[in-house]
């Protein structure tokens, strides 16, 4: 049983003011880091602010799988309401104290635990990069207002600086500061791809020729270098594939059951027509609607919700690096979408080969661009 520490906190520059909130998800041993979060969120109160760092932490444990979570805040506030000893008076509060029981309620014990200021330093610490995030911004605006291309990346002036025309690099997306880039992977062929079988949860191996498709990639991705770690789908066709690429980076490879496939449920091993026939009305509706599940398994809206939390995670853990990501066609598809700021119609829109290479950057002001859609020129 997975038992984890979240320490949260969350600050208001002005109260409201510029706001942020950070959250770090720590091992029973309080030593290894295992989930850290940070985002400005604009105007807002410090209550709030601190709320959502609650939120923020209690999420990255649920995705962690935890079963048993230890609350530690310096906010007296959050700490006695969320343990039932003081009412929530104020309107803004009641949504955001209710989204963090529905996450206290998937989890076996949480408990909540006030400590001082001084022992909150690794939240409150991200809570300040993320006001500070906010703040670059914001700088950045008023340096594009005074004359600078947008797009333009520009580095923040002490207060007597001008901005330094060297340190601007071209650039069309408006996005400020260096990205995280994920090189999206998709694992090689399965015996169910090649009949082309919904393929979710269930666990086939690679073929010889998915395997010889990872070998492939993996040596394209060693020979483009400086990628700090590969993550991985838990199952083992993405498994094998990231186990191939993290061999050849020699970088390490870290398990995300965010990035699992989207459960079929009752149409798991079926192919499009027999899944059609089997629930002709369901499945129509499915396809149209990413709010529905499949019939025992889930909706594509759940499974944004959990790509999107592995996202902030790998944003937050390799920022301005290069993080290969290997996984199945909805969770890459979802990252993609996630990038280019689309709706769900890329879902059914966009096609994945086997063990093909995408690429999605996400700046740390919020921005993001997508760099490169299924290319296969290495097979």
């Amino acid at each position: 049983m997975l038992e984890v520490i979240v320490e949260a906190d969350g600050g208001s520059r002005g109260n409201p003011g510029p706001a942020g909130y950070g959250a770090v998800v720590f091992a029973a041993d309080h030593v290894r880091v295992l989930a850290e979060r940070k985002e400005f969120i604009g105007v807002a109160t410090n209550n709030v602010a601190e709320y959502r760092g609650l939120i923020a932490g209690l999420a990255a444990s649920a995705e962690l799988g935890a079963r048993v979570v230890t609350v530690r805040m310096d906010s007296k506030l959050v700490v006695e309401q969320m343990s039932g000893r003081w009412k929530i008076k104020h309107a803004s509060m009641i949504p955001l104290a209710e989204q963090a029981r529905a996450l206290v309620a998937g989890f076996d014990r949480v408990s909540f635990t006030w400590i001082p200021r001084a022992q909150n330093s690794h939240a409150d610490r991200l809570a300040n990069e993320a006001m500070d995030d906010g703040g670059l911004t914001a700088t950045v605006r008023e340096a594009v207002g005074a004359g600078y291309a947008a797009g333009d990346e520009v580095a923040v002036p002490k207060p007597s600086e001008p901005v330094d025309a060297s340190k601007v690099s071209p650039g069309w997306t408006g996005a400020v500061g260096k990205p995280t880039r994920l090189l999206l992977l998709r694992h090689g062929q399965t015996a169910l791809s090649v009949q082309r079988r919904y393929s979710g949860r269930g666990n086939p191996p690679l073929t010889d020729l998915g395997r010889e498709q990872a070998d492939r990639a993996a040596k394209t991705l060693a020979a483009k270098g400086d990628i700090a770690a590969v993550v991985s789908s838990p199952l083992q066709r993405a498994r094998s594939t990231a186990e191939a690429a993290a061999a050849a980076l020699e970088v390490p490879l870290r398990i995300l059951d965010g990035l699992t496939e989207t459960d079929f449920g009752d149409w798991e091993g079926l192919t499009f027509a027999e899944a059609a026939q089997r629930d002709p009305q369901l499945h129509s509706d499915w396809l149209g609607d990413p709010s529905i599940p499949a019939p025992g398994g889930e909706s594509f809206d759940q499974v944004r919700e959990r790509v999107e939390g592995v996202r902030r995670d790998l944003v937050a853990l390799y920022p301005g690096r290069n993080v290969v990501v290997v996984s199945h066609v909805t969770p890459i598809k979802t990252l993609l979408q996630l990038a280019l700021g689309v709706g769900p119609s890329l879902l059914y829109r966009l096609h994945l080969d086997l063990a093909s290479l995408c690429v999605a950057e996400f700046y740390p002001d919020g921005g993001a661009s997508v760099r490169l859609v299924n290319d296969t020129s290495y097979l």
